[in-house]
């Protein structure tokens, strides 16, 4: 089956993790910005037909020249951001107009996107409301009560979620209403989808799509970077 993706890529956030007066989707990485290795993965792809960034206000005129200057040509609106997350990518669904297009949401800190895992996602999206991409953990998970174990919980039943996640617009758009009208805030895109009744299905991905939160986490990516060059 065969969609044409709109790609809502949110990079407005505060990055409180990151350190004060420091913007982490204009980090340089490998030579670049961080926000676009995943927009020059997203421009390659004939499944995607439109690429909607998400930014902050005072980020637009430096995101624009970014844009143009790295030749991302399915850019042709931006969408401002929100307090949250959620109220960012909120903003950017409802620019999309088409009556019911498959919509990808990748974080703009997310590097790392491999084509191959979109594309696996996006033969998964038959039957259910969304497909998210994850990763089991490496390591053994503990519920606490304060600093106390509770359990610990078994690493096979459990994964780590990442992006891109991706939709058919109108579970996505429906959840989104409700939450922002009943002020319920998740902290993915899919955990929307699923308090709203939706099917959410989950596909493997890779331990290298890392997050940049840290400073220590350019340097990390940096190293799947090279990896990648090597082979």
């Amino acid at each position: 089956m065969q969609h044409k993706i709109v790609a809502i890529v949110p990079a407005a956030g505060l990055g409180r993790r990151f350190g004060q007066d420091r913007n982490k989707p204009f980090e340089t990485l490998g030579g670049k910005p961080v926000i676009i290795w995943a927009l020059e993965t997203l421009e390659r792809m004939a499944e995607v037909g439109e690429i909607i960034p998400v930014l902050k206000e005072s980020d637009m005129p430096a995101g624009l020249e970014l844009f143009s200057r790295f030749r991302i040509s399915k850019i042709r609106r931006v969408a401002p951001g929100g307090r949250e997350r959620q109220d960012s990518v909120f903003n950017a669904l409802g620019l999309i107009r088409e009556t019911a297009p498959v919509v990808l949401v990748h974080d703009g800190v997310r590097p790392l996107l491999e084509a191959g895992d979109v594309r696996e996602a996006l033969k998964a999206l038959d039957g259910c409301d969304g497909v998210v991409i994850a990763v089991q953990p490496k390591d053994t998970i503990k519920e606490l009560v304060g600093d106390i174990v509770r359990q610990t919980l078994k690493r096979e039943a459990l994964v780590a979620v990442q992006t891109p996640q991706i939709f058919q617009y109108r579970p996505l758009f429906a959840a989104y209403e409700r939450a922002m009208k009943e002020s319920f805030y998740a902290t993915d895109d899919a955990a929307l989808v699923e308090w709203d009744g939706g099917r959410i299905r989950v596909v493997t991905g890779s331990y290298t799509n890392i997050k940049v939160t840290t400073p220590e986490d350019l340097i990390v990516a940096e190293a799947f970077l090279n990896m990648r060059k090597e082979r």
